[in-house]
C-alpha cells in the first residue's frame, strides 16, 4: 500500500465518520463549536493539533504530480496546515469575525455534506 492510499483511507474514514457523527449530533456540535470559538485555550489546542498533523502530511506526502488522489491528499495536508497556522496566528477577534462570516449554524448541513462527500470520495479512491 502506498502512502497516498494509506492517507486517502485514513482521511476518508475520518471525514466520513466525523461528518456522520456531527450530523447526528447537530445541536451538540454547534454548541461545542460556538463555545470553542470563545475559548482561546481551545483555539490554541486545535491550532497546535492541526498544524502538527498538516506538517506531518506535508513532510510525508508533498507530491504535486500523479493522479487526482495524490493531488487531493497533498492539498488536504496544505489546507490543514494553513488552518492550524490561522488558528494560532490570527487574533481572537478576527477568528470570531471569520467564523460569523461562515454562518456555520446556518450552513451546517452543507459543510457536513461536503465533508461526508470528501470522505466517501477518498474512501472510493483509496479502495478502488
Amino acid at each position: 500500500m502506498t502512502v497516498t492510499v494509506f492517507l486517502a483511507r485514513l482521511f476518508g474514514f475520518y471525514c466520513a465518520i466525523i461528518a456522520l457523527a456531527m450530523l447526528v449530533r447537530r445541536r451538540e456540535t454547534v454548541a461545542t463549536i460556538n463555545a470553542m470559538i470563545g475559548d482561546p485555550g481551545d483555539i490554541m489546542t486545535a491550532g497546535v493539533i492541526a498544524l502538527a498533523g498538516g506538517i506531518a502530511v506535508i513532510l510525508g506526502h508533498n507530491i504535486w504530480q500523479g493522479d487526482w488522489l495524490t493531488i487531493v491528499v497533498t492539498c488536504i495536508g496544505w489546507v490543514v496546515t494553513a488552518k492550524g497556522a490561522m488558528l494560532l496566528l490570527l487574533p481572537s477577534a478576527q477568528l470570531k469575525s471569520f467564523y460569523r462570516a461562515l454562518q456555520y449554524e446556518r450552513f451546517f448541513n452543507l459543510y457536513m455534506g461536503f465533508t461526508l462527500l470528501l470522505g466517501l470520495v477518498l474512501l472510493w479512491g483509496g479502495f478502488r
